[in-house]
């Protein structure tokens, strides 16, 4: 295979390097999937390693098939036995191989996010605790720090204290951790964990992984925490790690990723070489040009520019609109004025990003006014969507009889069992130290049912027992199972069109599955690969606007980029800066760097004047218009009655403080005039923050003593 023709020289390096450990700094657009695909594909046929012996760590299953896909088209079957997975997937590889030294059995069930909602659900009320008091996204993500802090329950306990909320709070831990390991369940968290954990403490076990693989690949390594980051370390120890990624990229700290593992890679792996991947295939110029002066004025970070052979090219457009609604319209109408003046483009060409979701509304409503089909990214999941949760709960229970989806479906459709019954149940189980569809099999007649619910209940149970024995493809037992319980009969009787249409996508998912395992096509394994996918892996053909937030984009691509809401306290984000102060600001430009490499041919930033209730304050273009310089740069729209630099600290200084009035001796009784408010009268003094009186209808505002927008007037 000759890669010099391929690949250009710096890709050629990190395709070919092999004397030591070696980090890939790969910019927006540089090819650095083409790099890590070449590479596995050059040792195995250029140097004869054994596939077996090399593993690639991806963070998404859509990366880990398009990487697999890639070898297999380079060299074919000699790429078999290679191991592209997620990160995930290795250590449910392990733990199905050893998880028994934790007294787990091999076929234990993952849960993930609406499960641990629904045991979460489960837990509050048998500990009469109100959703409302701490609402169950919030305990999941407490119940996750708590994990990945390495903080158990009982450790937990202690640390509230007297504290009665963070107490409950650790009791819900408490009876969330002994759930899950009554039942032997095991939620995303834990495959890290405990994987972890055993090769901590089975030396044995780690051995015989470290000795499994010569040449490790981790890819988006800038993304990776603390356990990701100690894992990757144990099995390296007698294999060379390249790592790739951009710490340019790090957006994910609120995840726990931490920029530091790829800037202080060459510390921690010795010897070790580092190749920069500069030159940009995706976007012009102005682009780059762009981008690259933005991250500039990051700190924290390793020095390179993106280059391109694409230079020039259209420029960047900065508009100021009066207002939300004009600065929507204006987006809108500049889609259809490129659709109807450049040949060959269509609404997929185009992404609208935003730093947040709430900013989307506007541009919802704008698009639906013009007749412009959109589609919102992250938003609910193919796979958590209710009919597909239910359907994937009918499967779990013909597989394992486990007592989620016992409790999820047992009366969906109805079947006349109530939450009484289901207590009985519940009771009957726990007697006898069983599950729930064991008690309703074997111990019916203790469990106090309706004539109705027994009819019901024994159709229920037929069509779980035949699904068990049928010998069927999997995708048609599946499809006979969700006519045998009555579930499509429900879809259809409520006329549930679409939700029908997800149940046969979800059979065709299954087919897929069967199609491309046919050797290891089993229920089981279906269920645990679906349980690790995610929602891009679902392909949609039809012409639509995308409309995403900003860490959605990452990884993806569009001619044609928008990025609205680019007002100071929005993006950057106020409390991102004020939580994290100057690592929170550097995030943030981070952040941008992202969204504006997500464009290929042209690039539009657009903000609006108004009054902001987010930052409660009136709105101003954000730093980073002023931060990424004029060349290539067209502004136009509204003249801002005042520039970002009167407000904002934009140079190379800490103090990133809004404006400076130099009035230090606010009173009481001051008169003032605000620059959107008017007139107003200071009505209470708290050190940096005044209350002020303005006429109607702006009324009582809280705002900074020192903003530039302020102005004390003489009497």
């Amino acid at each position: 295979m000759d890669l010099k023709s391929v690949l250009n020289e710096n890709q050629y390096q990190a395709a070919t390097y092999l004397d030591s450990h070696l980090r890939i700094i790969a910019g927006a657009g540089s090819g650095k999937t083409r790099v890590v695909t070449y590479r596995i594909a050059y040792l195995i046929e250029n140097i004869g390693i054994d596939p077996r012996s090399i593993l690639a760590i991806t963070f998404t299953n859509k990366a880990a098939n398009e990487m697999k896909e890639r070898v297999q088209k380079l060299i074919g079957v000699q790429a078999t036995g290679s191991l592209i997975c997620t990160i995930h997937s290795l250590c449910v590889r392990i733990l199905r191989a050893h998880i028994n030294v934790l007294n787990y059995p091999s076929h234990f069930t993952i849960m993930d996010e609406e499960d641990q909602k629904a045991l979460l659900k489960k837990i509050y009320n048998q500990l009469e605790i109100d959703p409302k008091v701490f609402s169950i996204k919030n305990m999941i993500n407490t119940i996750s720090g708590y994990k990945c802090a390495r903080v158990s329950p009982q450790r937990a306990l202690e640390l509230a204290g007297n504290f009665a909320g963070e107490t409950k709070k650790a009791k819900v831990y408490e009876a969330y951790e002994q759930y899950k390991e009554d039942h032997f369940l095991l939620d995303f968290d834990d495959l890290l964990l405990k994987t972890v954990y055993i090769f901590d403490h089975y030396p044995e076990i780690l051995e015989k992984w470290q000795r499994k693989f010569q040449y490790i690949h981790v890819d988006e390594f800038q993304d990776v925490g603390e356990i990701e980051y100690h894992l990757v370390h144990l099995l390296s120890q007698n294999a060379k790690v390249c790592v790739v990624g951009d710490p340019d990229q790090t957006i994910y700290s609120f995840r726990g990723a931490d920029v530091n593992y790829i800037l202080n890679f060459d510390k921690d792996f010795k010897p070790n070489h580092t190749v920069i991947l500069d030159q940009n295939y995706r976007s012009t110029g102005n682009i780059l040009n762009v981008a690259n002066n933005l991250i500039r004025k990051n700190r924290n970070r390793l020095e390179k520019d993106l280059y391109t052979n694409q230079t020039g090219g259209e420029d960047v457009v900065h508009y100021v609109a009066k207002s939300e609604e004009e600065e929507a319209n204006w987006i809108a109408n500049k889609i259809e004025d490129i659709i109807n003046n450049e040949e060959g483009v269509n609404y997929r060409d185009f992404a609208i990003l935003y730093r947040a979701n709430y900013l989307s509304r506007v541009i919802e409503q704008v698009l639906i006014r013009k007749g412009i089909d959109y589609r919102i990214f992250g938003g609910l999941k193919f796979f958590s969507r209710k009919e597909v949760k239910d359907a994937l709960s009918y499967l779990r229970l013909v597989n394992s009889d486990e007592d989620l989806a016992f409790e999820r479906i047992i009366n969906v459709p109805a079947r006349g069992i109530g939450k009484k019954t289901l207590e009985n149940i519940q009771n009957v189980a726990l007697n006898y130290s069983i599950s729930l569809y064991e008690a309703l099999t074997l111990h019916s007649d203790e469990i106090r049912l309706s004539s109705k619910a027994k009819k019901e209940v024994r159709n229920l149970v037929e069509a779980i027992e035949t699904a068990k024995q049928s010998k069927k493809p999997l995708h048609e037992m599946f499809e006979q199972l969700m006519i045998d319980v009555g579930y499509l009969e429900m879809l259809k009787r409520d006329l549930e069109d679409n939700r029908i249409d997800n149940i046969h996508e979800l059979q065709r998912s299954i087919y897929d599955f069967q199609v491309a395992n046919p050797d290891t096509a089993t229920l089981e394994n279906y269920l645990q690969d679906i349980s690790l996918y995610t929602d891009n892996d679902v392909e949609d053909e039809s012409q639509y606007v995308s409309l995403m937030s900003i860490h959605m984009a990452k990884g993806l691509e569009f001619n044609y980029v928008f990025v609205l809401g680019l007002s100071e306290g929005i993006f950057p984000s106020f409390r991102s800066m004020s939580e994290s102060g100057d690592e929170g600001l550097e995030e943030e430009r981070r952040l941008a760097y992202v969204a504006f490499t997500r464009a290929k041919k042209q690039l539009f930033l657009t903000d609006s004047e108004g009054f902001s209730f987010v930052t409660d304050s009136p709105k101003i273009s954000s730093r980073f218009v002023d931060e990424i310089g004029n060349e290539g740069i067209v502004h136009s729209g509204a003249r801002p009655r005042y520039k970002t630099s009167d407000y904002i600290q934009t140079g190379p200084t800490k103090e990133e403080m809004i404006g400076n009035n130099e009035v230090t001796d606010w009173q009481v009784g001051d008169l003032v005039m605000h620059d959107v408010f008017g007139k107003g009268v200071v009505v209470k003094v708290n050190k940096t923050i005044l209350d002020i009186a303005f006429e109607l209808p702006v009324g009582l505002k809280s705002l900074m003593a020192n903003h530039k927008a302020l102005k004390r007037l003489t009497n």
